[in-house]
């Protein structure tokens, strides 16, 4: 004889909780409007247009809202977070901002395990939305450290490396790369040549590959890696899984572990980017646009010069996309702080001669 075994009076409440966190998810999302996209003409290189998809306009202020968003609706629906659950993420910053965004907006207890090296400004607006950063001296120890932290509370770790590519639906929902394309179609070039994204967790890429792919496209994607990063280097040759340290200081991308989102299968090419690069494409698009980038923008942009230049040699056309991916104020103390450069023997001047020759006198980057 069937028995049917009903739920107790605590899991209806933890559906009532359910479907109101929900909702408050949910209604903050549709009083967000979508993130600009930026067009940058290319007077010199007649032809070929930039965009810039500024994801430092949500409100908290980088491309890791997004995330943050999907990693709370993933986890709330599927049973692992309820109304006195306290949040844990491992986070070189910018993903544990976001997260404490929401764990403040549902009144649960947040705790970001981040190296210590983590910006003095994202260390504060975690503390601003509520969260507690818990800061470890080795990076690679930051998943371990966050699997404690969740064991020790009772709580959950959300491991954004790992759902980063499941929690948000590629096939569509307003995700970045839908947003991309539906703000492109009025455009001259409104299929992309390319999208230029960078890698920390590779739910990025992940979700603008499959994306592309899912549409039948022709728009191809490179991602923008940080020299002593893993990601390009596995996805030259599969074996190699793990460094022992990512050298790179770019918060936000590169890591010394190929992250289980990272799909390589949907990138096209990479491009490997020295630091100094980096922070040096950062200033020089903050200056052609009146405002402040972060490093791994600095990333993305070296990449699209080299991109570009290829594009000119071959004689082609088209527009080029990449992500402005949060503003600089995060960064005034370290990236954008001349004594910090140079305290840290970064040699930024041959990078900012190039990339400015580049934009202002139209000469190709070096093959």
């Amino acid at each position: 004889m069937s028995q049917i075994i009903q739920c107790g009076h605590t899991e209806e409440c933890h559906m009532d909780w359910r479907h109101r966190a929900i909702a408050t998810i949910e209604a903050d999302f549709n009083r967000s409007a979508d993130t600009h996209l930026i067009r940058v003409d290319l007077p010199k290189f007649n032809g070929i247009t930039l965009y810039l998809k500024d994801e430092s306009s949500h409100p908290t202020g980088s491309l890791k809202h997004r995330l943050a968003r999907s990693l709370f609706l993933f986890a709330i629906c599927n049973g692992k977070v309820g109304p006195r659950t306290t949040i844990v993420e491992a986070s070189s910053g910018s993903t544990a901002v976001s997260e404490a965004y929401f764990a403040r907006m549902l009144n649960l207890p947040f705790v970001a395990v981040m190296p210590r090296t983590t910006s003095p400004e994202k260390i504060a607006a975690i503390e601003f939305y509520g969260g507690r950063p818990h800061l470890v001296d080795d990076p690679k120890s930051v998943y371990d450290a966050a699997r404690q932290v969740a064991e020790d509370t009772g709580g959950y770790y959300m491991d954004q490396f790992t759902y980063a590519e499941r929690a948000t639906d590629w096939r569509g929902n307003n995700n970045i790369a839908d947003s991309i394309f539906s703000q492109m179609q009025r455009e001259e070039h409104p299929n992309p040549r390319w999208i230029v994204t960078g890698a920390g967790t590779g739910g990025t890429s992940a979700t603008l590959g499959r994306y592309i792919r899912y549409r039948a496209l022709d728009t191809r994607l490179c991602v923008a890696d940080p020299s002593g990063s893993i990601f390009h280097q596995h996805f030259m040759d599969r074996s190699v899984t793990e460094i022992p340290c990512c050298t790179s200081m770019i918060e936000g991308i590169g890591r010394p572990r190929v992250e289980p989102s990272f799909i390589p299968e949907v990138v096209d090419c990479m491009v490997a980017v020295p630091d100094a690069a980096s922070l040096a494409a950062q200033r020089v698009i903050g200056e052609i646009l009146g405002r402040t980038c972060g490093g791994s923008t600095g990333t993305n942009i070296w990449a699209c010069a080299h991109l570009i230049s290829d594009m000119i040699r071959r004689g082609e056309t088209g527009s080029v996309v990449t992500l402005l991916c949060d503003h600089g104020d995060r960064y005034r103390s370290t990236y954008l702080n001349d004594s910090w450069i140079k305290d840290n023997g970064f040699d930024i001047e041959p990078y900012l001669q190039k990339l400015r020759a580049f934009f202002h006198q139209g000469q190709l980057m070096p093959e």
